[in-house]
């Protein structure tokens, strides 16, 4: 049997956002039962950007702002991939956050 690794279980959630929707660092963390791990899934964010079946742009800060837009390659891809689906940004910030926002610990009983 395969170890658990916290990465591969984040990677999991995030491929199951749906377009047009994102959701935060702390709740991917709650959801996995580690609360405390934000930071964590961050660092499995940025460490995801060459796997193309991670949607690593629908994962942002809980105020809604593009953290981690520094790992897409250029200044605007994670804006310009949000955009794409939908959602408006405007200086590093989703615009009605609440309502793109999507909440694993609700949706993935």
């Amino acid at each position: 049997m395969e170890p658990k690794n916290f990465f591969n279980d984040v990677y999991d959630v995030v491929r199951q956002i749906p377009a047009g929707r994102v959701t935060s660092y702390g709740a991917i963390a709650t959801f996995l039962g580690s609360k405390l791990s934000a930071r964590m899934v961050g660092w499995a964010m940025n460490a995801c950007h060459t796997m193309p079946d991670v949607p690593a742009h629908r994962v942002v800060n809980r105020n809604g702002i593009l953290s981690g837009k520094h790992f897409f390659g250029s200044p605007t891809a994670m804006e310009d991939l949000l955009s794409a689906e939908g959602i408006v940004v405007k200086e590093d910030k989703i615009i009605d956050f609440k309502k793109h926002f999507w909440n694993p610990s609700d949706e993935l009983l």
